[in-house]
């Protein structure tokens, strides 16, 4: 298999170069994270003259260097080999298994010849460790699995196979290496159980492992759902007939989040400029896990190319929320109030879109429902409804951008068309 380019993340790797930050590379298990440093990012200092000698590597995964773990073994081992003139590049794969990784990045870092790089799989990593311990001298690339023109750029095939291979197995670089379902199926749920799920359990001492998984399933089943853990607590009394209580529940989920599983989008009250609260939406950070997890069997192309529209949107650097237009009006003679949903309200630095996810637009009457939260915003930002059904993009004639969904995840300016 020919090398996939993440030129986005190695993009942002050489222009943090020598800034004097601990450049902290985080994301889900298994997206790249350790062949963008120790492949890509090393080849880059290569070609740029840096000799093998002023480039130092652990990963702290590998069985040999397991005695690096030790941060008193570690911190002597790296200052051993920093040990000349000129800078030295140091690159530290899945550093929170590294025992008091902050104190050995802190000495490290605070020579004056290191460019520090590390990877991390945890969000506890990134949000506690690196702003408390660093104090401000972290500087994150968030790294996801492949996006679909990532994907596409490997594939041989059509870009509708390469959509139907792509919304069933996702993203995770490593599936490429298998060519029949049954061998990219069987690696998904073998990692989903014996990476993640041991992970999690592990790594913040899960009791009861059958909760938190009855938990993944639900949201699995339910992405682009809203939901709150009270709702959640009653549909197991409800249907499971089980009592996990709600703050269990919301534990569960921030283990979930804090492994880069699941992603969670807010609610925004578009006219009334704030955020309303719960309840939430949550989506998968690779589709395949998700199908993965409940044995390929809710395969609803609705749900998930939502799904792969998030991810894009964050993959490009996005705040993403779920937008809330509440109108008054009347059924029966009754004044009522209603909410209507914009599925993503997308923000980085001043701009700002209203997307739209929808499979189709048979007729007139599901364009108006897709439309009509977009009109009503009460703005004028950008509004855009993503299809699989528009031949190419076009306005319409109350100027909202209406685009096929490989023109906007092939074309990374289709925003601004």
């Amino acid at each position: 298999m020919e090398t996939i380019k993440r030129d986005i993340y190695l993009d942002k790797l050489i222009s943090k170069k020598h800034n004097g930050l601990i450049k902290v590379i985080t994301g889900i298990r298994r997206c790249g994270k350790s062949f963008l440093l120790s492949a890509l990012f090393k080849s880059h200092l290569k070609s740029e003259g840096v000799d093998d000698a002023h480039i130092i590597e652990l990963a702290f995964e590998s069985f040999e260097n397991k005695k690096y773990r030790d941060p008193e073994l570690c911190y002597a081992h790296l200052k051993d080999r920093i040990s000349g003139d000129g800078m030295y590049y140091v690159l530290l794969d899945e550093v929170q298994l590294l025992d008091d990784f902050e104190s050995v990045l802190n000495g490290i870092a605070r020579m004056g010849n290191v460019d520090l790089y590390v990877t991390g799989s945890n969000a506890k990593f990134l949000s506690k460790d690196i702003i408390t311990e660093f104090r401000g001298r972290g500087d994150d690339v968030h790294m996801y699995p492949l996006c679909f023109a990532e994907f596409m750029s490997v594939y041989n095939g059509s870009r509708q196979d390469g959509w139907g291979e792509y919304i069933t197995y996702g993203g995770l670089p490593l599936v490429l290496n298998f060519k029949t379902h049954e061998q990219k199926a069987d690696f998904l749920k073998t990692l989903f159980a014996e990476t993640y799920i041991a992970d999690i359990v592990g790594r913040n001492k899960v009791r009861n492992q059958g909760e938190l998984e009855e938990i993944l399933n639900i949201l699995s089943s339910s992405i682009g759902s809203l939901t709150n853990p009270n709702k959640l607590s009653n549909t197991f009394k409800s249907m499971k007939k089980k009592n996990i209580s709600a703050p269990t529940i919301k534990k569960y989920i921030g283990y979930l989040c804090d492994s880069f599983l699941i992603d969670c989008a807010m609610r925004y009250d578009v006219r009334g400029k704030k955020y309303i609260g719960t309840p939430f939406k949550f989506y998968f950070t690779d589709i395949g896990l998700r199908n993965a997890r409940l044995n390929f069997r809710q395969m609803e192309e609705t749900h998930i190319m939502e799904n792969i529209i998030f991810n894009e949107l964050k993959v490009r650097g996005y705040n993403v929320d779920v937008g809330v237009v509440t109108v008054n009006g009347k059924e029966g003679g009754t004044s009522v109030r209603k909410q209507l949903e914009i599925d993503f309200v997308c923000n980085r630095g001043s701009k700002r879109y209203y997307i739209q996810s929808a499979l189709s637009l048979p007729d007139a009457a599901k364009t108006e429902q897709e439309l009509r939260p977009l009109m009503l915003s009460g703005d004028f930002f950008k509004k855009i409804v993503i299809t699989k059904d528009t031949p190419m993009p076009w306005y319409n004639e109350s100027g909202v951008l209406i685009m096929n969904v490989f023109d906007f995840l092939l074309n990374p300016g289709s925003l601004e068309i």
